[in-house]
């Protein structure tokens, strides 16, 4: 059984509740935060193995702005310690607007993306490859 700490950064708490529920079921230990700021908080407080992490929170690019925050490549960022954590970036942004986008090291450092609505397997597929299962 898998005991690893999953962080869900997500203001929606019927989706955080989904996540939950699906990640609980496959044995993880779930957290959750509701902003980017309680967010990187709770990075601290919890030293999660994966964040989940949505892109649209209190504003449109708020998941965007937490990842690179996590990933500062400054030695001196508060984050450095948290750095390695893999991230799973959640968007419903491809379903409502054109914009496209991808992992990239400079701009959207995240490790994969996971499309809105979920799929409960698929989800807990990803997990399992990002935390090397």
């Amino acid at each position: 059984m898998a005991n690893e700490k999953i962080l869900v950064v997500d203001d929606d708490p019927d989706l955080v509740e989904v996540i939950r529920l699906t990640l609980e079921a496959s044995g993880y230990q779930v957290f959750s935060a509701a902003s980017g700021t309680e967010g990187l908080e709770k990075v601290k407080e919890v030293h999660p193995d994966l964040i989940i992490l949505d892109v649209m929170m209190d504003y449109i690019t708020e998941g965007f702005q937490v990842s690179l925050q996590l990933r500062s490549p400054d030695p001196k960022s508060k984050y450095a310690p948290y750095s390695k954590i893999p991230i799973l970036m959640l968007t419903a942004l491809h379903d409502t607007t054109p914009l496209r986008f991808a992992p990239d090291e400079d701009y959207l450092p995240v490790d994969d993306f996971v499309e809105k609505p979920l799929e409960p397997s698929a989800l807990v597929q990803k997990v399992e490859k990002l935390l090397g299962k």
